[in-house]
């Protein structure tokens, strides 16, 4: 990681967005578009285009999609992830991973950058080998990429959140196996769209890879008690060392909303020590990260509290619509 600490003027540029209704493209579009640039959001369903974003329906894997959607780019962002698993997806990942180096280099395509995840002091689950194989991939490609590596992302809508929610949140107890005792770097969402947005601006003399650590260190074990106690509650937590990921992913299945797949991976996740190399991608950029852990959950909360006083009212909106209609059909009769 030799990059220089250079910034370019920032220009507007033409950019491509996969994975863009996702949990960090829905919120990296709008701070895109803010900023002035045009966007083209990849997605595989339609969508309406609006101002400064140009909806486009294709997928990624598909060669004459994704070279439609490559045409007249600069920037690629990399946000699509194979998070439900399933047979051959690390090979899908790998082969699509490829496809958009080759063509992003035809198509004139400046920078690629990526999303993917931090090395773990021990061996990677499958998921995380993965991610960090298509890194590399990407990396030694004919594109200059920047893959920037978090952790776990703190924030409504993250996977990894709604799994650690559930497990501090929907038990009376809790037991504390082995692998909670690993350490982790989480890292606020909004500080993630702000690494993103930052590596528009930084000179890639040649492709680089950056952890984007949050700014506190913390167990599993921590990340429970903590989330826990600002939901106002007191989980009793035990610890039980003989306990494996493994056995432990067994229990999700009756605590967690999200899919269990995805869920037993992120649990395997944990079984090292997810640490950075180091944190020189925020002073690279300038913008160092704001947000300490109680205050990305905190800011979570409110967001997922919000969205569901709004479901509610749509609800309730629609409950009564269907009654008035009703009514009147009676009426008219």
């Amino acid at each position: 990681m030799a990059a220089r600490q250079i910034r370019s003027e920032e220009r507007l540029m033409r950019i491509l967005v996969t994975g863009a209704t996702g949990f960090v493209g829905t919120r990296l579009i709008p701070e895109l578009t803010q900023r002035g640039h045009h966007v083209r959001a990849l997605s595989r369903k339609k969508h309406a285009s609006e101002p400064n974003v140009e909806w486009l329906r294709g997928d990624i894997s598909k060669s004459s999609e994704l070279r439609a959607a490559l045409d007249d780019i600069d920037v690629v962002y990399l946000l699509v992830h194979e998070m439900s698993g399933g047979a051959g997806y690390a090979k899908k990942e790998a082969d699509e991973a490829q496809l958009l180096s080759h063509l992003a280099k035809a198509a004139g395509v400046k920078r690629i950058i990526y999303l993917g995840g931090v090395e773990p002091s021990g061996p990677p689950s499958e998921h995380l080998a993965s991610r960090l194989r298509v890194g590399e991939l990407l990396r030694s490609g004919p594109v200059p990429t920047l893959e920037l590596r978090a952790s776990m992302i703190i924030g409504a809508g993250s996977a990894s959140w709604q799994l650690v929610r559930d497990l501090s949140l929907r038990l009376p107890a809790m037991v504390l196996p082995k692998w909670t005792e690993s350490k982790t770097r989480p890292v606020a969402i909004d500080d993630v769209v702000t690494a993103l947005t930052g590596a528009l601006e930084l000179q890639l003399p040649q492709s680089e890879w950056f952890d984007i650590p949050g700014p506190d260190t913390l167990t599993g074990a921590d990340i429970f008690r903590r989330v826990a106690a600002l939901d106002g509650r007191h989980v009793p937590m035990l610890g039980v060392p003989f306990l494996t990921p493994s056995l432990s992913s067994l229990w999700l299945k009756l605590v967690t909303r999200g899919d269990f797949g995805l869920s037993r991976e992120l649990v395997e996740g944990f079984t090292s020590d997810l640490l950075p190399k180091d944190e020189r991608y925020w002073s690279l950029i300038g913008a160092p990260p704001r947000q300490h852990f109680e205050e990305a959950v905190r800011q979570a909360f409110r967001e997922e509290r919000g969205a569901t006083f709004i479901t509610a009212l749509e609800e309730t909106a629609v409950g009564l619509l269907g009654k008035l209609l009703a009514h009147r059909r009676r009426v008219t009769s």
